[in-house]
């Protein structure tokens, strides 16, 4: 069985437009005078991660601006002798830190991802550029390196390519981030070097999943 909780509001309500991707980081409302200070979006995104761990959905639905909204959330129910498992598994995901370094020009973007794996127990970095990353890079080690391809003073292939010469260990994991995701921009990372590909904004769960060695 599960557990099913909704809670509705009367408030701006969500637009058609944007119902679709109102879970996707960095997804925002236009903001109007009176909602002059907006968050970053991160807020609905992080509430679906922290359910998918969990097992659970999250569904939004609106009638459209200034007709409220209702969120649904489903969370599998589990039997009372087996109630000590999830609490293990949750020790078990908490014990697996990382120390990770995020090289991306945009600095909000680097910055609240830097905070989101942050709130997973991992010990988080950044860099605006490739300059940066380097001399970051050999302070110390570093288990996971997120890089954007697209960084002003090089690239983020290049940039792979130093630090696989230079300071990174040898089995850390490099994971290109980028806003291209056909098939043969994953060949071509695949070829630079990269252990994985994502597109931003990347999905915190499935991120969190890769560097557990649980996903692919």
């Amino acid at each position: 069985g599960q557990a099913v909780v909704r809670v509705s509001d009367n408030g701006v309500g969500i637009s058609p437009q944007l119902l679709p991707g109102i879970f996707e980081l960095f997804t925002q409302a236009e903001r109007t005078p009176d909602r002059a200070q907006g968050g970053l979006g991160i807020g609905l995104a992080l509430v679906r991660s922290l359910l998918r761990l969990h097992g659970g959905t999250v569904e939004a639905d609106s009638g459209g601006i200034n007709r409220g909204s209702t969120f649904t959330v489903r969370l599998p129910l589990v039997a009372r002798q087996a109630s000590r498992q999830p609490e293990r598994a949750s020790e078990d995901r908490a014990s697996r830190k990382f120390r990770i370094l995020v090289v991306d020009d945009n600095r909000d973007a680097a910055d609240t991802l830097a905070e989101l794996l942050g709130l997973f127990g991992h010990e988080v970095a950044t860099a605006p550029d490739a300059a940066t990353a380097l001399k970051t890079a050999a302070t110390g080690h570093w288990d996971a390196y997120i890089l954007d391809i697209g960084l002003p003073d090089m690239t983020g292939f290049e940039l792979a390519e130093r630090l696989k010469g230079g300071p990174a260990n040898p089995d850390a994991m490099f994971i290109a981030l980028t806003g291209y995701g056909q098939a043969h921009d994953r060949v071509i990372s695949k070829a630079a070097g990269f252990d994985h590909h994502m597109v931003k904004p990347p999905d915190i769960s499935k991120l969190t999943s890769v560097l557990e060695g649980r996903a692919t």
